[in-house]
């Protein structure tokens, strides 16, 4: 029977990770902008954008802690809420670099539009990858690294002394 430390998976590397982490994102997120699209023939955009964007971000968060960061098992409650404060802030950073555009330039086109939010999204992807990783999955990588070693015991040769300072104890010991 296997023991919990040898079913583990070792954490990728940080290349590896990032490479994943594109994929699992970009994936997740395509699907959900066609997602949004069809949820938005029923229902007001903004709502359906607000439900794809909870249920996409629980998806990407479970791909993330299986898949991308080698944790092994599913995300816990704390890890879907600290990424969802990831996602929250990596939105921000968008929401945030498209009102610098509009401040800046009268009628930004679509092409200047599309380059500023897809540099303020890479941007926040790179915040957002590293906080996942370095945050809110490491108490995962941590676990399934070997523990440090530890000095050997000590073997002491010297019989134990007593409280007692009797000489025959001490004679009996020597």
């Amino acid at each position: 029977m296997e023991t919990t430390q040898s079913q583990r998976q070792a954490a990728p590397g940080a290349f590896t990770a990032f490479a994943r982490f594109v994929l699992c994102g970009g994936g997740v997120g395509i699907a959900s902008s066609f997602a949004v699209a069809a949820l938005a023939s029923w229902i007001p955009w903004i709502l359906a954008n607000a439900m794809i964007t909870a249920v996409s971000t629980l998806l990407a968060t479970e791909l993330h802690a299986r898949f991308t960061f080698g944790a092994g098992g599913r995300a816990t409650w704390r890890q879907h809420a600290q990424s969802a404060g990831s996602a929250a802030a990596a939105y921000a950073v968008t929401c945030v670099a498209m009102f610098v555009l509009q401040q800046l330039v009268a009628a930004p086109g679509a092409m200047l539009e599309q380059v500023v939010y897809l540099s303020a999204s890479a941007l926040a992807g790179v915040a957002r990858f590293a906080v996942l990783r370095l945050v809110v999955f490491a108490r995962n990588r941590s676990q399934a690294v070997t523990p440090a070693r530890t000095a050997p015991p000590v073997h002491s040769t010297a019989a134990p002394v007593s409280a007692s300072a009797d000489p025959s104890v001490l004679c009996y010991a020597a």
